[in-house]
């Protein structure tokens, strides 16, 4: 009986009760979004990393492994190439071109020899030094093409190939070019080391550290992948607490407007139910189990329209953004989402059960 009731009293309000669920969903996408886009941006720079093709990358001091702090000498390059079990290493220059996009520069003989030659979806490798290629995401993004021009660093460069993603970078072009154009003439941000033996990294690793190279960071590469996750950078969870935050914050409010509104409309309606005999108990139950409905119809809506941001990401931005669906994180986003609804309508259902049975029969 109860919950036919409950159904029937979202029934009646549908608007409100379309609006309601919406907004808690909303709130649920923005946690959702956030978390898929941090967890996507990771996975794919793992994956790049992967193409490299390597078993360890030395880094300037103070670097984590998605941070860079400054650059260093290319004359360790030579030195680290003389080292035990070291068969190839390659040095790469990384210069930031926007908020979250940058242009790497590499030296295409040692990187094709260390990860592979580029697969070329269009157009050919750079011949010219006023040409660079970019990856397919970052070209379908910006609708870029063999002979396309593309502004960076106030200057005019032509597209000569789009390559398949997964190659360390989505811009790139000759590592001497590079730079010269930042004034980083004989600097790396990245030495790329190819082993005999993967068997032996840890060893080398430990070698190179005794050899001089203490204070640099020197990753293997599954040190280097493992760390790349959103629970490895504070400012990152920090970030998402607060958005977290804000989602339970619009959550309380929403669903406190709408109930608060319903109990002000409901008053004769909670007034009949009062002398037929309903306990103050048993009013609360009724607007908690409406609210416990509206989260699951938000969370429900909310997973939804996470789809709906990973195409709209994938479709318009996917070379700047990457979104993953967290399907461990549904639970998660619910269970905050049915928090902040069920706060939201505590003070509604407390009013409601306080109402006086006679003064709620002559409200008009």
């Amino acid at each position: 009986m109860i919950n036919r009731l409950v159904f029937e009293n979202l029934k009646h309000r549908p608007v409100r009760t379309l609006l309601s669920a919406l907004a808690v969903g909303v709130q649920v996408t923005m946690i959702l979004t956030l978390v898929g886009i941090s967890k996507g941006m990771l996975e794919d720079q793992a994956v790049r990393a992967k193409g490299v093709g390597a078993d360890l990358s030395i880094r300037p001091p103070g670097s984590s492994a998605i941070g860079l702090s400054g650059n260093f000498d290319e004359r360790i390059l030579p030195f680290v190439l003389k080292q035990p079990h070291v068969v190839l290493a390659t040095g790469v220059l990384i210069a930031p071109t926007g908020p979250i996009t940058s242009i790497t520069g590499v030296d295409f003989p040692t990187f094709a020899s260390m990860s592979g030659r580029f697969r070329f979806v269009e157009g050919r490798p750079i011949e010219q030094p006023d040409e660079v290629i970019v990856d397919d995401y970052y070209a379908k993004e910006h609708q870029l093409h063999p002979g396309s021009t593309v502004k960076i660093f106030n200057r005019e460069w032509k597209v000569c190939g789009v390559f398949e993603q997964g190659k360390v970078a989505r811009i790139i072009i000759p590592l001497g070019i590079l730079q010269k154009l930042t004034a980083n003439t004989g600097k790396l941000s990245v030495i790329w080391v190819k082993l005999d033996d993967p068997a032996r990294t840890n060893e080398v690793i430990a070698e190179l550290r005794r050899a001089g190279l203490a204070e640099y960071q020197i990753w293997s590469m599954a040190d280097l992948i493992s760390q790349m996750s959103p629970n490895n950078i504070p400012v990152l969870k920090t970030f998402t607490a607060v958005v977290i935050g804000l989602g339970v914050v619009i959550g309380f409010l929403v669903v406190f407007l709408s109930m608060y509104t319903a109990v002000l409309e409901r008053t004769r309606e909670i007034g009949v139910l009062k002398a037929l005999g309903a306990t103050p108990a048993y009013i609360v139950g009724i607007l908690l189990r409406e609210t416990a409905l509206l989260a699951v119809f938000g969370t429900i809506a909310g997973i939804i329209l996470t789809f709906g941001s990973r195409w709209l990401i994938e479709t318009l931005v996917p070379g700047s953004l990457t979104q993953a669906i967290v399907p461990d994180w549904w639970p998660i986003a619910g269970v905050i989402a049915m928090g902040g609804a069920l706060l939201g309508a505590a003070y509604p259902g407390l009013k409601a059960a306080r109402q006086d049975a006679i003064e709620a029969l002559s409200y008009d």
